[in-house]
């Protein structure tokens, strides 16, 4: 298996923690990395003893979801009740952030954010985050670089194919689903 960068990790992290989301809308997670090191985490989702929108729906007012706090902050705020200090310290999280996020982001002192998505980019948060001397960087996430059952599916597609191809199916019907293996896994033999 190929190792990972350390952004792959925290990006990987990150998107670990939004399986967590309680938001029905989006899922977001955010990792605090301070000297490689995971300092804070963070997931979208209602406060704590509130009812969450996948028991309860989204509460939206102006197009927003009032019932829920993101990623980013939630993550930053764990930082704040466990007095982690957060100057300094680099970002990762799965989308963009939106602009309240970023004038936290930049008021709590992260120093570089590493986001995966585009989500909503907005103008404004991004010209903030250039005169607050923020580094934004975008980190694709390759979800494939962490699927431990990757070798398994591969075969068993590979295995799948061969049968159908044994039974006498024509090259023609194989050729989309042996083209959608290959942009799964890569080229296939």
């Amino acid at each position: 298996m190929e190792r990972i960068t350390w952004d792959q990790f925290f990006m990987a992290q990150s998107h670990l923690l939004a399986l967590r989301s309680t938001c029905t809308r989006l899922a977001v997670g955010a990792t605090v990395v301070r000297d490689k090191r995971i300092i804070a985490g963070g997931y979208n989702g209602s406060i704590t003893g509130d009812e969450h929108c996948i028991e309860e729906g989204c509460y939206v007012v102006d197009n927003h979801c009032v019932r829920t706090v993101h990623a980013e902050m939630n993550a930053l705020l764990q930082c704040a009740k466990y007095g982690t200090p957060t100057k300094g310290a680099d970002l990762y999280v799965t989308h963009f952030p939106c602009l309240p996020c970023t004038k936290s982001i930049i008021q709590a002192g992260i120093e570089r954010v590493y986001y995966a998505t585009d989500y909503k980019n907005n103008p404004y948060a991004q010209e903030l985050f250039k005169k607050a001397g923020v580094e934004v960087l975008h980190v694709p996430f390759d979800e494939c670089k962490i699927d431990f059952l990757r070798n398994e599916k591969l075969a068993l597609y590979i295995d799948m194919l061969n049968a159908l191809r044994e039974s006498g199916m024509p090259a023609e019907k194989l050729l989309p689903y042996e083209q959608k293996v290959s942009a799964l896994f890569g080229k296939i033999q």
